[in-house]
């Protein structure tokens, strides 16, 4: 990787290595600032063993593009020193937000909280100066707030690729009127579920056999309508392995998109709405099999630090999140039936394993389908460039982690790409197609294959 050959020994307030300097040194108003943590912030050594393990880093060289770079601003902005302006918002949205920082962080320093917190200063200092894009306001508040609204979505997305629309535009070059990120995007998409399907989903699936617990299923917003049958799958999953798997249908979408994007107070309403239907739901576990709202579930207690109303709430329903590869080791092995022959490599997500510390449990799985050849790569955590929305907002920093990425797939020779996130799903498809990989490697999120081995 690129960053391998610059030295890590550089001055850190240098302005040549894009240190702290970069920006005026202006005063800002304080009451804007108070969502920071110094303390949090204070506890950077700046021991620069984030920089190996940072793609941003790895793709530029410069410390404002590394963690302990980006804190530094944090810490220039929170104490007044630095202003919030165009080049703070420009480092903040660079970062892709995989918190493998975290992972190598001595002195456990919680990163992914802190961008949250400076994407939200972010926002919160232009909203006094001008209103949201007409595009921002209608995913933030127009659209994914409202699961109807979002399913609404996916219905037209199918009748799009009913219809031969989507296949008419690739072959018409009427695509071209897409952002270049967008046009590369949709290749990857698959065909998503009709609406029929979807209205025949049971709301309760009873277990196989003895219940040994009752589980509702966390859905999402984008999981649920591009890859709806994962979800089926992931149902029978449990199923089979002893759970009564309830669909919870007041659930919304986890809150993930909004935090990440600095809309903290969307954020917790979305997380409000959820905490409201599981605790009416009075299931034993909530399961998913998306990575990122995984992550985001297991950290409503820190959305709603010194709330005093739904502190004590969001940490009880954090403790109760499972992601499925945890709940699924932890049952009684499924007795797969199906040999599949293949040599897979596993694509860690990010706020799995980064975020969750989920790292044994997917590949334990995956070792107990019989004739199934697991292959590591050599950097299976490293991101592949997806994170959330940044490959369509941060398109060429995106496809640039990305083809480094394939290229350490290509050497496993693998026939599978295995991964437990359908952002991460949706960016290797895309990057087999960018690696003329297609004819001969094929990318599946874990549930679907454990899936097909029953």
């Amino acid at each position: 990787m690129s960053g391998e050959k610059h030295s890590l020994s550089k001055d850190f307030s240098s302005p040549a290595c894009g240190g702290t300097t970069v920006l005026p040194m202006t005063h800002t108003d304080s009451n804007r600032l108070q969502p920071f943590d110094l303390d949090e912030i204070m506890n950077c050594m700046h021991c620069g063993f984030c920089l190996p393990t940072c793609p941003t880093y790895q793709q530029t060289g410069l410390e404002t593009y590394s963690p302990r770079g980006r804190i530094a601003l944090m810490k220039g902005v929170a104490t007044g020193q630095l202003p919030v302006n165009e080049e703070f918002e420009q480092h903040m949205n660079a970062c892709l937000g995989c918190r493998a920082c975290e992972t190598a962080c001595p002195a456990g320093v919680p990163y992914g909280s802190l961008l949250e917190t400076a994407r939200h200063v972010v926002q919160e200092t232009k909203q006094e100066t001008a209103k949201p894009s007409v595009l921002r306001n209608l995913i933030f508040e127009r659209v994914f707030p409202y699961p109807k609204r979002v399913r609404r979505l996916g219905h037209v997305l199918w009748g799009a690729q009913a219809l031969g629309l989507q296949s008419f535009a690739n072959r018409t070059g009427l695509i071209r009127v897409l952002p270049k990120s967008m046009r590369e995007m949709q290749k990857a998409v698959e065909t998503v579920a009709s609406p029929r399907e979807r209205r025949k989903r049971e709301q309760h699936i009873k277990a196989e056999g003895e219940t040994k617990l009752t589980v509702g299923l966390f859905t999402g917003c984008v999981m649920d309508v591009m890859f709806f049958e994962t979800n089926q799958a992931t149902a029978r999953l449990l199923t089979k392995a002893g759970c009564d798997v309830v669909f919870v249908e007041a659930q919304n979408c986890c809150g993930a998109m909004h935090a990440h994007s600095g809309e903290m107070a969307g954020a917790k309403e979305l997380a409000k709405r959820n905490i409201e239907a599981f605790e009416q739901a009075g299931v034993d576990f909530i399961v998913n099999n998306a990575g990122g709202c995984g992550a985001a579930l297991k950290e409503y207690g820190h959305w709603f630090k010194g709330d005093p109303v739904w502190e004590e709430r969001a940490k009880r329903f954090a403790a109760r999140n499972r992601d499925a590869n945890e709940l699924l080791a932890e049952l009684p092995p499924l007795q797969f039936s199906k040999p599949l022959n293949y040599k897979v490599t596993y694509q860690d997500s990010c706020h799995l394993a980064h975020g969750q510390g989920v790292r044994n449990q997917p590949r334990e799985l995956l070792r107990r389908i019989p004739g199934l050849e697991l292959v590591e790569m050599r950097h299976p955590d490293s991101c592949c460039g997806s994170a959330g929305t940044y490959n369509l907002t941060q398109f060429e920093m995106s496809m640039q982690i990305l083809d480094d990425k394939m290229e350490e797939v290509r050497e496993t020779k693998a026939h599978l790409i295995v991964t437990s996130n359908p952002g991460c799903l949706l960016q290797m498809k895309q990057g087999i197609l960018r690696a003329g990989l297609d004819k001969q490697m094929e990318a599946v999120h874990i549930m679907d294959l454990l899936d097909r081995a029953l």
